[in-house]
């Protein structure tokens, strides 16, 4: 039977040879100039403790240690006080947390990924959700941006999600909120508890948008032409996003209309006339229902009413419900304007999320296309969502005759291959080099095969909108 009492001698013994300065058989210069420290070690130790530092040691002990020098590696990315206390936890296996400020713990935590130390990746992020939850709320933007740079970081990555969708204002009052980045406000602002209260996801961005330049006011009045140029760059991209038509006349009146230079022209115009005629009617909140049948879409393949049947297969609505949801579909990509290549797709589409690909087959009206909800990539690997879907229409001008086909097997929903154009599953529907030769194979990573052939086919045009909720 084992007996744990003897453990921390052994931990107290294994860290008093780390301090012993006779039988070490490795320098180790962590830090970049000119904060430099060079750390003494036991290669054996080592090697065991950490994958990253094993493969380093198996190249750098064959290259140095024929001529008897020691050997010596170089940690550049780590700072030296950082470094120390990972030694000491490699050594030891004992780390004090609570002894830390939680802005180290983040720098151990990076440390911790780059020598490859899972089991103390784990231990940190568990600590941190357990006990420093109101610190990494109110330092939301450093949160974000280090969980979301590894993937290691799975529990922070969930940490960050769950509070984004469920106590979004946290975010919002944190104190480095104006150092998120374009990305993550994008993402906090189209959530649905959020866009509930339009006034405020408009005080919000704009608050963003005028800390982005020092030069910027919170008085519009003082602007002058270049200031509202610079604070426009600075929104472009949260416009499309916020519905302003369910402000009242005094919330717009008051609060959008001395920006209103910052707002595309067309829409500007749009606002004006509805808040006008707004003046005769009682000024409560009212939300709009568009019907999508009233809009247009800028599109050389579809049109509105296929739009508004794509809509409701994303929101998986019967013909017969109410649609509670309207979107726009914002063009950024189109085959005949910017090309078939696939290096020209993953320039525009990477990073891009809530994704429709269509796609008209050349020589027919046969129509096919998929909804990617999450972020293309072109780090050839699979990406996991439920909702991701693919369809074709046999003929463009008969929309009821479709076949809609769900992802089954979620884990391989989209492919994000670096050399092809989309790809859903496992080649269910893939646009490869330029606009030949392109296959829909059925890998029953989605129910139904959405083409009563595999022959491939060529490719006419094919368009990619970012489906935007009004």
């Amino acid at each position: 039977m084992y007996d744990n009492k003897f453990l921390p001698k052994l931990s107290q013994n294994l860290l008093e040879i780390l301090k012993d300065n006779e039988f070490y058989d490795i320098t180790i210069e962590v830090g970049d100039d000119p904060y430099v420290k060079i750390f003494r070690a036991h290669m054996v130790i080592l090697n065991y403790r950490s994958t990253y530092l094993r493969r380093i040691l198996s190249t750098s002990v064959s290259r140095n240690n024929n001529d008897g020098s020691l050997t010596h590696i170089k940690l550049p990315n780590i700072s030296p006080e950082i470094f120390e206390m990972v030694l000491r936890y490699i050594y030891g296996g004992r780390l004090s947390l609570e002894e830390y400020d939680t802005s180290d713990i983040i720098k151990i935590l990076v440390a911790s990924s780059e020598l490859s130390l899972q089991e103390l990746i784990l231990h940190l992020q568990l600590f941190l959700i357990e006990n420093k939850k109101n610190w990494m709320e109110q330092n939301f933007n450093l949160i974000y941006k280090t969980s979301f740079e590894n993937d290691s970081f799975l529990k922070l990555q969930n940490f960050c999600t769950e509070l984004i969708s469920k106590e979004p204002e946290k975010i919002f009052n944190s104190v480095d909120f104006i150092s998120l980045s374009e990305k993550c406000l994008i993402s906090l602002i189209q959530h649905n508890n959020i866009q509930k209260n339009v006034i405020r996801v408009w005080e919000h961005v704009l608050k963003w948008g005028i800390a982005q330049n020092s030069e910027l006011s919170s008085d519009p009045s003082s602007y002058s032409k270049d200031n509202f140029i610079t604070l426009k760059n600075n929104l472009q991209q949260f416009i499309p996003f916020i519905n302003f038509f369910n402000l009242t006349s005094k919330e717009y009146l008051d609060k959008v209309y001395p920006y209103k230079k910052v707002i595309p022209k067309d829409l500007r115009e749009n606002l004006f006339k509805y808040f006008m005629d707004q003046q005769s009617n009682t000024p409560e909140p009212k939300i709009i229902i568009k019907e999508t049948s009233s809009k247009s879409i800028d599109s050389k393949i579809i049109t509105i009413q296929h739009a508004e049947l794509i809509s409701r297969w994303i929101d998986r609505l019967e013909i017969t419900d109410r649609m509670e949801n309207s979107y726009d579909f914002k063009l950024i990509l189109r085959g005949s304007r910017d090309g078939f290549l696939p290096s020209k797709f993953h320039e525009i589409c990477d990073n891009q999320s809530h994704t429709i690909t269509i796609i008209k087959v050349e020589d027919s009206n046969e129509i096919l296309g998929g909804y990617n909800p999450i972020v293309w990539k072109s780090d050839d690997t699979f990406g996991a969502t439920e909702d991701s879907f693919i369809f074709s229409f046999k003929d463009k001008e008969n929309i009821e005759n479709y076949i809609l086909s769900r992802v089954k097997s979620e884990q391989f929903a989209i492919y994000n291959s670096s050399v092809t154009g989309p790809c859903f599953g496992d080649g269910d529907l893939e646009l490869s080099v330029e606009n030949y030769n392109q296959g829909c194979y059925y890998s029953e990573v989605y129910d139904k095969q959405i083409r009563e052939t595999e022959d491939n086919f060529s490719v006419e045009e094919y368009e990619i909108f970012q489906i935007i909720k009004d």
